[in-house]
């Protein structure tokens, strides 16, 4: 059995979410590749948060906390997608 399968980092479906808010407006829609960079760069920015179970994130979390965390990834990928711009791979 391996324990990969039951461990998960809160901050990668989070991250996820915001890179799609933030890149909403785009008039063309981001690569898979240059989204999947901004996650990278992003999550390599936050601290790990790991839990086996999501229910244990919602119930343990504080109101403060979860604002914290939002502002966090936000802030996160913000800078992640100005840096993946600016060095963007060569394709």
């Amino acid at each position: 059995m391996a324990i990969v399968n039951h461990i998960n980092n809160y901050y990668e479906q989070v991250v996820a979410q915001e890179i799609h808010r933030q890149l909403a407006d785009q008039p063309k829609e981001p690569s898979l590749d240059f989204m999947a960079d901004v996650a990278c760069v992003a999550l390599n920015r936050l601290p790990p948060k790991y839990y086996r179970y999501e229910v244990d994130m919602a119930f343990y979390m504080s109101p403060n906390e979860l604002n914290e965390v939002k502002t966090k990834v936000e802030d996160s990928v913000k800078e992640a997608i100005a840096f993946v711009v600016q060095h963007g791979r060569l394709d």
